[in-house]
């Protein structure tokens, strides 16, 4: 493709250089460059990628975006700078990969808790209701019935125009994307065109990246605020930030809810291990899925297929027949009726949400025992209150190891035991060995015991010292109850 062809709508501050030529790559890692391709120069939290600009000429690359001109120009290299490399990149990955988001219908999930579980039901109720449909998300990336490794929540642009346009040439009608906020803080979602956008909540999570609530509030407003007119925005009216993310919106503005007033209503009439009863805009349904954060996700999803001009009857009936997202609220249970919980919970609402789900369904006199940790080189903030809502809500805890990537597990969990009060003491115990932990909580519980193990989800390692190791909750989990005798 032309380069002038791949700068448009790009903004332009100092041009050295012929833009009539030919590129046949994209690349902001100095390490894939390849012959006659465009290099960004990203400047990152690690490393600035203008250090690299003159070993990425050496390997090929005919053209160089950059944010500061480099003191030595290469006579056959076009040199453009601009004001941010990130929104080129998207920009530019969108126009070289033929702008794929304006040939599909597109639609962005955002919020911290449910995205996945909400893009996730939209792909597998529009397979059913007979379309070629994309998803993007955090457990993994489908087009139709094949699935691709998901490395991110939303991928980089290059990566992301590229699967789109897989999408486009397959004959996908919906992509159901993800949207997380470092994505937008990091402008990935710059140059795509969405149909619609939906939100699900907002609570403490990625302040690490953030470093404030409001920023973290910001970056998921800000995909609201890029709607364009034909476009609808979906939001939670029970979540207080719902009203927030339409306050600048120039898109159509719907909204769902249990408790509020809103466009699309629900009512929980019933809520047990085997799924929800709900009254979903005056219709009797039962679903698969538990708890009243599953209610507001189906409630999501509905309200989605409503805008997008579906039969509701129809999708009532599909949807009831569906089940989950991996890793999100996966029951299992042993000859000893004792319950095994797996979710991918890592915010403290989260958390709270799950637990509280389980404490409205059961009966009274058996024990909750949670497994939980905290990711290391992620949000340390929300250690300690992971730690007391756990507490708060179960009968025994125990305190173990996540994903500690970098840092001491042993450190991480003692930054989570600064949130376990004096009388929550008695009923804790640190385990940092997430197998020795979960095989404990196997030998504590009683027939009738509810074991949630949190956390890692649907994620099949551990990371250690930057090493992936393989570790799957549910294999672990169904391994140790099937030895109790």
């Amino acid at each position: 493709m032309q380069l002038e062809e791949i700068l448009y709508g790009v903004a332009i501050v100092n041009l050295v250089g012929n833009t009539n030529r030919d590129v046949h790559a994209l690349s902001f890692d100095s390490r894939h460059v390849v012959a006659n391709s465009i290099f960004f120069a990203i400047k990152g939290s690690l490393s600035d990628g203008h250090v690299y600009i003159s070993q990425t000429v050496k390997s090929g690359a005919t053209v160089v975006i950059c944010e500061v001109m480099p003191e030595e120009l290469q006579e056959n290299v076009t040199y453009i700078e601009v004001i941010d490399s990130h929104i080129a990149l998207g920009k530019m990955a969108a126009n070289f990969y033929g702008n794929p988001s304006t040939k599909i219908k597109l639609i962005g999930i955002t919020g911290t808790n449910g995205k996945t579980t909400i893009a996730t039901l939209l792909f597998k109720l529009y397979r059913e209701l007979g379309y070629q449909v994309g998803l993007i998300s955090t457990v993994h990336n489908q087009i139709n019935d094949t699935i691709l490794t998901a490395t991110h929540t939303t991928p980089n642009p290059i990566a992301l125009n590229e699967l789109l346009s897989q999408m486009v040439n397959t004959g996908c009608v919906y992509c159901f994307m993800e949207v997380s906020s470092h994505a937008v803080s990091q402008h990935r979602i710059e140059g795509l065109q969405f149909t619609g956008g939906v939100f699900s909540n907002l609570s403490h999570d990625h302040l690490d990246f953030h470093k404030t609530f409001d920023n973290y509030l910001k970056a998921k407003k800000a995909f609201f605020d890029g709607l364009p007119k034909n476009a609808f925005a979906l939001v939670n009216a029970d979540d207080k930030n719902g009203v927030i993310m339409l306050q600048n919106s120039k898109a159509s503005k719907k909204t769902y809810a249990l408790k509020q007033m809103a466009d699309f209503k629900a009512r929980i009439i019933e809520n047990r291990f085997s799924g929800l009863n709900l009254d979903i805009d005056q219709v009797d349904v039962f679903f698969k899925l538990v708890g009243s954060f599953n209610a507001y996700n189906l409630l999501a999803v509905y309200g989605t297929a409503m805008l997008l001009g579906e039969d509701k009857l129809n999708v009532l009936t599909l949807l009831s027949s569906l089940t989950g997202a991996e890793g999100r609220f996966d029951y299992v249970s042993n000859k000893h009726n004792i319950i095994g919980i797996v979710d991918y919970a890592h915010t403290p609402d989260a958390v709270q949400n799950v637990l509280s789900t389980i404490q409205d369904i059961r009966k009274g006199t058996e024990q909750v025992i949670t497994i939980i940790g905290c990711g290391g080189d992620r949000d340390k903030t929300k250690r300690p209150i992971m730690a007391q809502v756990a507490c708060d809500w179960s009968d025994k805890v125990i305190l173990t190891s996540d994903n500690p990537r970098t840092e001491d597990p042993q450190a991480i969990v003692q930054e989570m035991e600064v949130g376990v009060s004096p009388t929550n003491r008695r009923k804790t115990l640190t385990i940092v060995d997430r197998k020795e932990a979960i095989k404990t909580a196997c030998h504590l519980a009683k027939p009738g015991d509810i074991i949630l193990l949190a956390g890692k989800g649907h994620e099949k390692y551990q990371e250690i010292n930057g090493v992936r190791h393989h570790f799957d909750d549910k294999e672990v989990l169904m391994e140790q109850l099937n030895l109790i005798s």
